[in-house]
């Protein structure tokens, strides 16, 4: 068996060039975006969340784009959460998507907001019973047993019996509002095309090409 260090892989598939690349980041998204969706990767809309508290200590996790336009990049969640108790306190944080299909990477570091009520609402209404029954049931991050859980769900499955489900309070969306997005195309021999845009204060976007 081939060691850790020995594991990798040369990048073929396509190139990134400034000629051919949108003026506005969020619309180049836009095209990359389609070409994942059209790759039928599975969970096209996993992204590594990274926030920190306010001394620096940073974490990560997985969650699921939601949605996305010119004011951002939309996921849902516990507001009690770990993530949700860091974002309080610091409401910078990171997104990154690696679609290894495409030998591609997207980072996004931006300001993290709540979404409106009537956002948070809207998308918590249009998840499956089951689902939202789990967020009331969970009291995310939190240390709990298996058995507590379970009773939890059977507490509200009976509490909202006639399906009628409504948010909790503590559950809702978040926008992370851009500030420097990344594009980044595998190349051969580790020389990545990188082409980040920056917000500058006129609200224009520099791009700038970035070393591998």
């Amino acid at each position: 068996m081939s060691s850790i260090a020995d594991i990798r892989k040369d990048y073929k598939l396509k190139t990134l060039s400034e000629l051919e690349i949108d003026a506005n980041p969020i619309l180049q998204f836009g095209k990359w975006w389609d070409e994942a969706i059209n790759s039928h990767i599975d969970e096209v809309n996993a992204m590594t969340l990274a926030t920190a508290t306010l001394q620096g200590k940073p974490s990560a996790r997985i969650v699921l784009l939601k949605g996305y336009d010119e004011q951002g990049f939309c996921f849902f969640t516990n507001y009690e959460s770990h993530k949700g108790i860091e974002l309080a306190a610091n409401p910078q944080s990171s997104l990154v998507f690696f679609w290894k299909e495409l030998e591609r990477q997207v980072r996004i570091d931006g300001i993290t907001q709540k979404v409106t009520l009537e956002e948070s609402n809207t998308y918590f209404l249009s998840r499956p019973a089951g689902s939202r029954i789990g967020a009331w049931a969970s009291p995310q991050s939190k240390v709990i047993e298996q058995k507590q859980l379970e009773e939890n769900v059977k507490k509200y499955e009976k509490e909202f019996a006639d399906n009628t489900i409504s948010r909790p309070e503590f559950w809702g969306g978040y926008r992370v509002k851009p500030q420097l997005i990344e594009f980044w195309q595998g190349r051969p021999s580790r020389l990545h095309d990188r082409l980040q845009y920056s917000l500058q204060g006129n609200g224009q976007w520099k791009i700038e090409r970035l070393a591998p």
